[in-house]
């Protein structure tokens, strides 16, 4: 957990914007070093490589740059918290949940760390601060699951700082690129538990290192001319945004395998921090570089359609998302996990179910049918915090308005829901509001068209992460 809507469909209109770059003189030296085979196979790696880290960067620029933002949040470095549940009228992550509060820190760890602290809070209450860095890998977490409910402090760092852990700090975690992106989530147990989830957002505080220790700040970092992000602009240069990211993403490190991958960009034009193409390229290798965009970007739609399993119509999937190590540098997999729902949870913080289709493999569509998800007795998503049922706009994956503003059902709700006589609980999903009792107390509204679902579980418990428990198939109710 960006974008808006739009920006999830970057990597399909990507590769054709490129046809229209405007030629540059070529070198006799890169027109004989590379071909247009060659160039082709560059630009398949660059686009799978480049896609979820293109789409990080809007979300940097909406939410901590653009000030004329609809999404801007804070400048970086600085705390914002959402004072309410996820609504339609969020639109800058795809699939974002409504289960918790957000709050968000945009990350410059260029001149020095900063000091993340937490509140003690109620062991009742679940809470995660999931961190992210420029290629969208979750290099750690502050949480629940991770360090517990008790108050602490933790210095985030970059790459390239190297210091002892200050007193009175709880961990040192550092990461990779020297921007990095902070997501807090904040149990809500409903409606009434707003303004108690709100005052621990209120104790979540963000400092830098020097002003935490209280002693002299380094020599502030550079300011950046940062790249304007638009999808027009994104259409029409998108390898721009990949070499202007990559300046602040060294290959150092643990990331320090990617050199080999760098030098080969580098070969078709990408050069951190350069324009690109940062060389001459002719027009049979600038033809092959489209040619090659498309392939990756349809590779990674294929890949997105097919990962994991499918068990009752739901496409379960474990390592979607990840650190470098758990990931293995899989490319493939970090890019059609952007495209399934940017920053996802590790599947040790979270478990993710998801589905367009009923249990035997229909298109699940609010316009042509009524569905229900039943859970046997007994058999509720098991987990160490809560589960939740979500619904999305099928095409935008987007939450839907609807006349009762649910946008999904989860645990915390269950003593509202109405079981059936043999413990079992039916959800009743469907476009229009039921008229029974049971149904209108259980229903899940469902848009006027194409349904996608995802299924949440927090700090899922064994039985879900080994397969004991399997998520039931949604059926059509007519």
């Amino acid at each position: 957990m960006t974008f808006k809507a739009q920006i999830a469909t970057w990597a399909l209109g990507l590769t054709l914007a490129l046809l229209g770059l405007a030629a540059t003189p070529q070198t006799a030296g890169a027109q004989q070093a590379l071909s247009a085979d060659e160039a082709k196979s560059i630009a398949e790696e660059a686009a799978i490589y480049g896609l979820p880290m293109v789409m990080n960067y809007s979300v940097m620029y909406q939410f901590a740059i653009d000030t004329n933002s609809s999404q801007y949040k804070a400048p970086f470095n600085q705390i914002s918290s959402m004072a309410s549940l996820a609504s339609p009228k969020d639109t800058a992550i795809v699939t974002p949940n409504s289960d918790t509060i957000y709050s968000f820190v945009w990350m410059d760890l260029r001149a020095e760390p900063l000091v993340v602290c937490v509140p003690e809070i109620e062991k009742s209450r679940y809470y995660s601060v999931q961190l992210i860095n420029l290629y969208t890998y979750n290099f750690d977490y502050i949480g629940s699951r991770t360090t517990g409910n008790g108050a602490g402090c933790y210095v985030i760092a970059g790459p390239h700082w190297s210091e002892d852990t200050p007193n009175g700090i709880d961990k040192v975690i550092r990461s990779s690129t020297e921007f990095g992106f902070a997501i807090y989530r904040t149990q809500v147990f409903g409606p009434s538990d707003l303004d108690k989830a709100k005052n621990v957002q209120a104790g979540y505080t963000v400092s830098t290192l020097s002003t935490h220790t209280k002693t002299a700040a380094p020599t502030a970092a550079p300011a950046v001319d940062w790249m304007k992000f638009d999808n027009e602009t994104a259409k029409k240069d998108p390898l721009s945004y990949l070499a202007f990211i990559l300046q602040f993403a060294p290959a150092i490190g643990e990331a320090e395998a990617e050199q080999p991958l760098r030098d080969k960009f580098a070969r078709i034009g990408i050069e951190a921090g350069k324009p690109y193409p940062s060389i001459g390229l002719p027009d049979d290798v600038k033809s092959a570089i489209a040619e090659g965009l498309k392939a990756g970007a349809q590779k990674t739609e294929t890949k997105k359609e097919n990962v994991g399993r499918v068990v009752n119509g739901w496409q379960i999937s474990q390592g979607l998302f990840g650190d470098r190590a758990m990931l293995k540098d899989d490319y493939l997999t970090r890019a059609a996990a952007a495209l399934v729902g940017l920053y996802g949870n590790d599947t040790a913080e979270a478990f993710y179910p998801l589905t367009r289709k009923d249990a035997n493999g229909t298109d699940l569509d609010g316009s042509k049918s009524d569905y229900t998800l039943t859970f046997p007795a007994g058999e509720l998503p098991p987990v160490n915090a809560f589960w939740s049922v979500t619904m999305y706009d099928g095409k935008t994956q987007l939450l839907i308005e609807n006349s009762i503003d649910r946008y999904l059902v989860n645990s915390p709700m269950l003593p509202d829901l109405q079981k059936n006589e043999d413990g079992s609980l039916t959800l009743y999903i469907q476009k229009e509001e039921p008229t029974d009792a049971k149904a209108k107390a259980n229903w899940l509204p469902a848009p006027d068209g194409p349904i996608y679902m995802v299924m949440r579980l927090y700090w899922p418990a064994k039985a879900a992460l080994d397969g004991d428990w399997q998520p039931p198939g949604i059926a059509p109710a007519n």
